[in-house]
């Protein structure tokens, strides 16, 4: 089935608008080549013809940027298309038709990017840049390759209400978010990136719509009695759940096709409630496939979820979704924990060098076991013999492991430059596939906070009290947890790209640089099979050493110094290391780490293996 936006064309041209509206009795399309209200001269009103599914069509002469909307049945409201290409008027106004140039695209050799051994940087594109916008954004892209990252992954950028948030509240995901350049300047982003060799993600919330602005339910069943922690659920299994199956899979194949974005992020995909025998996940794996081969590029589906379910990446033929790769929150919560010695919440399993050599093994660390957190078992072993470990995405932070603190510090406020050269390298040198939140490269001081910008007064109110209340809970002053209402809010949590060339900023950005180009020159780091990687370490003096191959990343968590049973040739370090005077044994500083080759390490023997 086509997709449902309507067709652009030239001025005068024929357009066919459709809508799905099976309840309805009767809907007409409203369109108007000014901006005006509803009834007012200017506005042309027609009538729509139903057919047998639900959907509603109306052939009629429209300009190319000519405003429309819907009314459903005697309500004389005018309502954007769910389906809109564009909200220029924000998303309680109408849609406005729009195609994007191809005389833009420059990427015609584009051929695309395999996540299987690259590093992805998630950013906010209203908080990257002073300006946030994708044009300011696309001016650092520089950085990016200099860093030795391939993928940039966007956070959320469909219409929400509101001039700024992270992206989750969207509401008609067809469109995007004016503020940072609409549809064409995400256009000329993306053309950007391809240009300078880097893949775009884009983060997409399929689990539900934003609190404001969400208009679907007018046109049909698009949502269940049931609720997730966010709202409403989707409907993906209930009557006439097949057109709003239909919505998100065409949603998805925009973003590729018209786009030319490379992969997906699926936001939250444990809250995409689904019992039947194919599972959306597979049904969206499926589509892009096929639409893969037709484009002759890759196209990466990456999930995010916190059921540690390998079902996600394990093949369609091996019973499985089909998924490309997902995020492990384990690897993160064990490298954290073990170095910032933090165990409140979800962290309270983790923290020893026991927790983090078995989740740097297996992947993930609650797998069949029992989780305190959520005081039952959680997790499923994941088969790394036939598993890659490319497939799941590790990182030391992300926008969740910041902002979702009460006051969204990150790392570099509480953690010193060793400690997070520390975690850099245990994530970049994982087997696993690397990502890096914006700024954390250079150890950025600023924050990212929880941020939002409810036009509606009772909205505003009740986010920030609920935020307030959630974190009063736990311990926190009401007058600690910043007002995501607060436009400061949002301004604190901009980048400061002027600490790249400051201190201790530019040693860690040096640091980073060298490990991520280490990884493109080595292949023992790629290699994404977990049993050819081993793990030795000492819990109370607190060293771990991490064997790739004839490479050995040996990191001291301590604060004095720590013979550690690793020689060889320094390649990376922190703070120089010595060796001893058989050269099998390395003194590393406090809270550093170092990278050596060349010599066959001394291994301990153990009872239970790591």
């Amino acid at each position: 089935m086509a997709a449902k936006w309507p067709a652009g064309g030239h001025a005068g041209s024929v357009h066919t608008f459709e809508v799905w509206a099976p309840n309805a009795n009767r809907v007409r399309l409203v369109v108007a080549d000014e901006l005006h209200g509803s009834g007012l001269p200017g506005d042309e009103l027609h009538d729509m013809d139903r057919d047998p599914n639900g959907w509603w069509r109306a052939v009629v002469d429209a300009a190319p940027d000519a405003r429309y909307g819907y009314t459903v049945d005697d309500d004389p409201a005018v309502l954007p298309d769910p389906r809109s290409p564009r909200q220029p008027d924000g998303v309680h106004e109408r849609s406005r038709l729009h195609e994007l140039s191809p005389d833009v695209w420059t990427d015609d050799r584009w051929t695309g990017r395999q996540l299987a051994g690259s590093a992805v940087y998630e950013l906010h594109v209203g908080t990257f840049t002073p300006e946030g916008t994708f044009d300011a954004a696309a001016e650092r892209l520089d950085h990016l390759v200099e860093l030795g990252v391939d993928f940039v992954e966007l956070m959320p950028v469909n219409a929400f209400n509101g001039t700024h948030n992270w992206g989750y509240d969207g509401v008609l995901w067809f469109a995007v978010h004016e503020p940072y350049g609409g549809p064409d300047g995400l256009q000329r982003f993306v053309d950007a990136c391809h240009a300078h060799g880097l893949a775009v993600v884009l983060d997409v919330v399929y689990n539900h719509l934003g609190p404001s602005g969400n208009y679907l339910d007018r046109f049909g069943p698009y949502h269940t009695d049931s609720r997730n922690a966010w709202g409403a659920s989707i409907n993906l299994d209930g009557p006439d759940s097949g057109e709003v199956r239909r919505y998100i899979i065409d949603n998805a194949l925009r973003w590729f096709s018209d786009f030319h974005v490379d992969g997906l992020r699926l936001d939250a995909v444990h809250a995409l409630l689904d019992h039947t025998a194919v599972h959306l996940l597979e049904e969206l794996a499926v589509a892009t496939r096929t639409l893969s081969a037709h484009l002759r590029r890759p196209l990466t589906l990456i999930a995010e979820s916190d059921l540690n379910d390998p079902r996600l990446i394990t093949p369609r033929a091996a019973g499985g979704y089909g998924l490309d790769a997902q995020w492990s929150d384990d690897v993160h919560h064990a490298v954290h924990a073990a170095v910032s010695g933090e165990r409140q919440g979800y962290y309270g399993d983790f923290g020893s060098l026991k927790a983090l050599a078995e989740t740097l093994r297996l992947g993930f660390f609650h797998a069949g076991t029992y989780s305190s957190f959520r005081g039952r078992t959680h997790g499923r072993p994941l088969d790394t013999r036939r598993t890659p470990a490319d497939s799941l995405i590790a990182y030391t932070t992300t926008h969740d492991q910041v902002g979702n603190r009460a006051t969204g510090d990150r790392p570099g406020s509480y953690l010193d430059p060793g400690q997070l050269a520390i975690k850099a390298a245990l994530v970049l040198l994982s087997p696993y596939t690397p990502m890096l939140f914006m700024g954390e490269e250079w150890g950025a001081t600023t924050p990212f906070q929880f941020f939002t910008s409810h036009p509606e007064p009772e909205l505003a109110l009740a986010t920030a009290q609920g935020r307030r209340d959630e974190f009063a809970a736990h311990g926190w002053s009401t007058d600690e947890v910043p007002d995501p209402q607060d436009p400061e809010t949002f301004r604190r949590s901009k980048l400061d790209w002027g600490e790249l060339t400051t201190e201790p900023h530019a040693r860690l950005l040096a640091c980073y640089r060298s490990l991520l180009q280490l990884r493109r020159t080595r292949p023992e780091i790629t290699d994404p099979w977990l049993e050819h990687l081993s793990v030795d370490y000492d819990e109370d003096a607190r060293w771990i050493v991490v064997h790739r191959g004839p490479l050995r990343l040996a990191c001291n968590l301590g604060s004095s110094p720590v013979t550690v049973p690793a020689g060889g040739t320094p390649l990376v370090w922190w703070d120089a290391p010595t060796s001893d005077e058989t050269g099998s044994a390395t003194v590393i500083p406090g809270h550093s780490f170092v990278v050596t080759a060349g010599t066959t390490s001394q291994r301990l023997d153990r009872s239970e293996p790591v």
